[in-house]
This record gives structure tokens, C-alpha cells and sequence, in this order.
């Protein structure tokens, strides 16, 4: 395709993705109520232990204002595989119609991987709140605002979340032979402290453990994606290969031109 042609295919994606979010924020407007019931649910915990603790809407539109940011993070998760499809369908019409079935599957593990890292952060965020407000006198009052205490639940959530697609762009690179999994492999080291330093500032406890706790699956997904990604180079090794073999053995079988003096 012309640069132009990339441009307009590039911004068709990019409308039909952001038609998808919109559409899953008018779902996460009704699925509103029982998210933020269980976003506020550590606040809730804090009375087992003797502490007060109460959600603040401090303006008059703020109560409107975070109904509608948390019904466009749900509706993040909800399109998850409509706006990742798009990502893809931006792809595919450089690769072989084999490649697109490929892509389809990444379609479906690019969902299930944003799923699953924004669900290892909600796991972690509880208990986040809990150590994070432990430091409050007993004689004060935990008076959260709602749009400090929300957007920080949602950003650790989107983090983690878009952290965890990194080894399937590292397997889409490697598909479109833009990277090699022993270059991959190389950068191991560099990958691991990547992992560890973003942890460190993405994690809202302030402990070691749960730094590990949480860099430990980000690790294991990146020498996942090089397996994934050292596979299809012997696959792809293998079947040139072949490739060359046939060829040589067509031109070897091919009889000499013969000579019409």
C-alpha cells in the first residue's frame, strides 16, 4: 500500500475501535452500580478493624462525572477484543491468509492477557488500601475523594493490564519477521529489570513481595512469547529449507538448453 492508503486504512481502524469503546461504555453505564460497589468494597473492609472510612463527591456533577469514567473503563474491558481485533485487521492485509488465522487467535489471547492483568491488580489493590490506610490515626477519618480514589483503582487496573499485551506485540513483531527470538532472547536481562523497575512504580504496596508477586508473571509471559517466537523461526528455518531443496532439485532436473549451432 501507499503511505496514504496505510494513513486512511490506519484512521478507518482507529474509528471502528473507538466506536467499539463507545459502545461498551454505554454497557458499563448500566453495569455501573455493582463496579462501584466493588471498587469501594476495601473501604467497606476498613470498619472490620475500628476504621471510618467514607467516599467524598466534592462537587455537584463529580457523582456524574465518575459514573461516566468508570463506564468507559468498563467499557475498555467489555470491547477488549473488538478494539484488539482492530489493532490486528490494521495488520492483516500484510500477511498470508495463514497468518490471519494466526491473528485471529491473537485476537482472543490479547483479550484473555488484558483481562487477566487487569484482574491481578484488582486482586492486589485491596489489600493496597488496607496497608496504604493503615497509617491513619484512630482518631481521624478516612474522607476519600471520589475521583482520587477511583482513577487511582483504574489506572493500576489499566497498567497492569496493557503490561500484560507486551509479550503478544513481542509475537506479533516476530510473525511479521520484524524480530527474531534469539534477538529476543538476548535481551532477557534488560526485559527482567524492566519488569522489576516497572513493578516497583507500578505497585500501590509499598513491599518487596508484592513487587515480586507481581513481576514474576510478567517475566514468565515475556520467555513465553520468545518459546512462541524461537518456534515459528524453526518452523519458518524448516519450511525454507524444504523450499530451497525443491528448487535446487526442479533446476537439477531441468535439462540443459540445447545448443542450435
Amino acid at each position: 500500500m501507499p503511505l496514504g492508503e496505510h494513513l486512511r486504512e490506519l484512521r478507518r481502524r482507529l474509528l471502528w475501535a473507538a466506536l467499539g469503546l463507545l459502545v461498551g461504555a454505554v454497557a458499563g453505564w448500566f453495569l455501573y452500580d455493582p463496579v462501584f460497589d466493588a471498587m469501594a468494597q476495601p473501604l467497606r473492609g476498613l470498619e472490620d478493624r475500628g476504621q471510618n472510612a467514607a467516599i467524598n463527591f466534592g462537587t455537584i456533577g463529580s457523582a456524574f462525572d465518575m459514573k461516566m469514567k468508570i463506564s468507559v473503563f468498563i467499557g475498555v474491558f467489555v470491547s477488549s477484543p473488538w478494539w484488539i481485533g482492530q489493532i490486528w485487521a490494521f495488520l492483516a492485509p500484510g500477511l498470508t491468509r495463514k497468518e490471519k488465522l494466526y491473528a485471529l487467535s491473537f485476537v482472543g489471547t490479547g483479550a484473555l492477557l488484558f483481562l487477566a492483568g487487569g484482574a491481578l491488580a484488582w486482586f492486589v489493590l485491596p489489600n493496597a488500601v488496607h496497608v496504604l490506610t493503615a497509617f491513619t490515626p484512630d482518631s481521624a477519618l478516612n474522607l476519600m475523594d471520589a475521583r482520587t480514589y477511583f482513577s487511582f483503582f483504574m489506572r493500576v487496573i489499566l497498567v497492569f493490564g496493557a503490561a500484560f499485551l507486551l509479550p503478544l506485540v513481542m509475537v506479533g513483531m516476530n510473525f511479521l519477521g520484524l524480530v527474531t527470538g534469539r534477538s529476543l532472547l538476548r535481551g532477557w536481562r534488560w526485559a527482567v529489570l524492566l519488569a522489576f523497575t516497572f513493578t516497583a512504580f507500578a505497585n500501590p504496596l509499598p513491599d518487596a513481595w508484592s513487587m515480586i508477586a507481581m513481576a514474576l508473571p510478567i517475566c514468565g509471559l515475556y520467555f513465553a512469547a520468545i518459546g512462541v517466537a524461537l518456534l515459528h523461526d524453526r518452523r519458518k528455518a524448516r519450511r525454507l529449507a524444504r523450499e530451497n531443496a525443491e528448487l535446487d532439485a526442479a533446476l537439477r532436473s531441468t535439462p540443459p538448453p540445447s545448443d542450435s549451432r
